[in-house]
């Protein structure tokens, strides 16, 4: 086990971008067809997916991205045939093993969203592991949503909101928009900036429906496994050339 008290906590050089997204997420989508086109398993292609979500991350300090937010699992794919389903959770469950230290060192804080519940036993516990070794890095902070769905996510936050409004805990007639997002999974995070899809489908698929909700949105024909961070870097300088209204009327 690696110990907490050797966290990192560098300061990372002046970002490449002045203007660039704080917060990124990403759908990481291309993995099974990449490996497909290939001629090889569909889970050759999510080992390879999970080795690029090391050099992205690893470049978000040198970007001036100070938080990352990866669909690595959705509600919805447990859909998938038993042995993907199964090799997926072997790969995460090695991940987090091989990946410890490495994000330890570099100042790598490690978060987790999703309902665990699912999930078995074993990886419930590396998730809990990885995020105490990491809680006081500071440099970047990597989150995972693992067995996540927007729509489960507000479900879930609501039935909290409900038993708050029960308890007495909560007034109903204060709750306002800024009220919700406190019992989100998100609840510690900014809303993303820029959220960028993968493969070349445009489709938000049920990811951060309600923190994305002015979100500047990416959807490129790359695929995963093949999203460099010369990729990365080209989609950043175009955000920084983006106006961002909000709903207003720029002066």
């Amino acid at each position: 086990m690696v110990s907490s008290t050797q966290t990192v906590g560098r300061t990372p050089a002046a970002p490449l971008f002045d203007g660039g997204p704080r917060h990124v997420a990403i759908i990481m989508d291309g993995n099974g067809r990449w490996a497909q086109r290939r001629g090889r398993p569909r889970l050759l292609g999510h080992r390879a997916g999970a080795r690029r979500v090391r050099e992205i991350v690893a470049a978000c300090p040198d970007l001036g991205v100070e938080y990352v937010t990866v669909f690595a699992f959705s509600t919805e794919n447990w859909k998938r045939t038993q042995d993907e389903v199964s090799g997926l959770m072997s790969l995460f469950r090695r991940y987090i093993q091989t990946e410890a230290h490495s994000l330890l060192q570099q100042g790598t804080r490690v978060r987790f969203i999703g309902d665990r519940l699912q999930l078995d036993a074993k990886l419930r516990g590396l998730m809990d592991m990885i995020e105490a070794l990491t809680a006081h890095n500071t440099r970047v902070n990597l989150t995972v949503a693992l067995n996540y769905g927007g729509r489960d996510e507000v479900a879930r936050a609501t039935k909290r909101l409900a038993r708050d409004v029960a308890s007495g805990r909560l007034d109903p007639e204060s709750i306002t928009a800024e009220t919700l997002p406190r019992y989100l999974d998100t609840h510690v995070l900014p809303d993303p900036d820029l959220v960028i899809r993968t493969s070349g489908e445009a489709r938000i698929s049920n990811f951060l429906l309600w923190q994305s909700a002015y979100a500047e949105y990416e959807f490129v024909d790359t695929l995963w496994p093949d999203f460099t961070r010369e990729c990365f870097e080209t989609i950043l300088a175009r955000f920084g050339t983006r106006e961002r209204r909000f709903g207003g009327v720029l002066a």
